[in-house]
């Protein structure tokens, strides 16, 4: 008798729909029939910082707009390329907050984990398009160095898996980590920050699930959403999974120009937020990130915009307006002076 051949291992649905994602530009605009309506589309850019967007995220998008939220988001420009003073490589200062391999200590009780540079999508705005992923992963050596800094720091009472995107990686290796983390006794809670239940939906399956709702501690898990069309059936339905399975979820955001800058996108924002079972939490700011000032929305702006949230909503879906400074020691509010002038923003 000849035993049958093993079959080879097929990858899981959602890791085939990561490989599916677009990467040329000029495919972006063919599916969206904006070949001749995107003149300042950038190869340079693209070259630069690399386009990528699951096809799911795209089916989003408003066919024939090239104004579409979703899709400026991830578009490479010309304006990228545009030095502007004050836009930085390291907007938020993760070089001088390193801690160890891969991991970024800024706040008094908190680490976090550089846990991967892998996302499922690049948006062009992100504070770390430029960080050095390929020295600075805490997953390398199956996290021995960061685990090592978090044990002999007793005041680390929260770990924070950020990149990158934390749930890029496949299932048994987050279970690696948080085996590792059950032997350290000060650990008393679990964050994860992550995009792709926005994104990538199928990502949230049985296995993910599973270990989630094993872990000892309580988990948050901060998606990242800037405009309510992000949320549809399929990332309503992960989120549902994620509650079952016990975490908390918060949502935040990135003011950007020409995306969100309007009270009806912001109110929009948290109330479908809040239908998907998930609470605002932070609207930032933007980083100033070199390739990202197009996106910047002034600090007035963003001020009359926020006190017009909160004249019109319930407090819970106003979602905290926060600008992060190198060397602060928390997330500093964005609030006018004392005497009514709107603070300069941190060069």
């Amino acid at each position: 008798m000849i035993p049958a051949a093993s079959a080879p291992m097929q990858p899981r649905r959602w890791q085939q729909l990561w490989r599916d994602a677009v990467r040329d530009p000029t495919e972006l605009v063919a599916i969206l029939g904006l070949e001749d309506a995107i003149p300042d589309l950038s190869p340079v850019a693209a070259a630069q910082f690399p386009l990528r967007v699951p096809r799911g995220f795209i089916a989003r998008m408003r066919h024939g707009d090239p104004h579409d939220p979703l899709l400026r988001q991830v578009l490479p420009l010309d304006a990228e390329l545009r030095p502007v003073p004050g836009f930085t490589l390291d907007a938020v200062g993760d070089a001088a907050a390193k801690a160890g391999h891969g991991v970024i200590h800024k706040y008094r009780g908190r680490a976090l984990l550089v846990a991967t540079g892998s996302c499922a999508v690049h948006c062009r705005y992100c504070f770390r398009r430029h960080f050095p992923y390929a020295e600075e992963t805490a997953a390398a050596g199956a996290w021995t160095g960061a685990l090592e800094v978090i044990r002999r720091d007793p005041s680390i009472d929260e770990v924070l898996l950020s990149g990158g995107d934390p749930f890029s990686l496949a299932t048994p290796k987050l279970a690696e980590l948080t085996a590792a983390l059950r032997t350290i006794p000060h650990v008393r809670r679990l964050r994860i920050h992550t995009r792709l239940p926005i994104v990538l939906p199928e990502r949230v399956d049985v296995e993910l699930c599973e270990w989630l709702a094993a872990l000892p501690w309580p988990v948050v898990v901060v998606v990242h959403a800037n405009h309510a069309r992000e949320f549809d059936a399929s990332v309503d339905n992960a989120m549902r999974r994620l509650r079952a399975a016990g975490a908390v979820l918060l949502n935040q955001a990135v003011l950007l120009r020409g995306i969100n800058d309007s009270l009806e996108a912001l109110q929009a924002l948290s109330e479908r937020s809040l239908e998907a079972g998930v609470l605002p939490y932070y609207l930032h700011q933007l980083d100033r990130v070199a390739g990202a000032a197009h996106f910047e929305v002034d600090d007035a702006r963003a001020l009359a915009l926020h006190a017009e949230l909160v004249a019109r909503q319930s407090g819970y879906l106003v979602p905290r307006l926060v600008r992060e400074v190198a060397g602060d020691r928390s997330k500093r509010p964005l609030q006018a002076m004392d005497d009514g002038r709107i603070p300069p923003p941190v060069a």
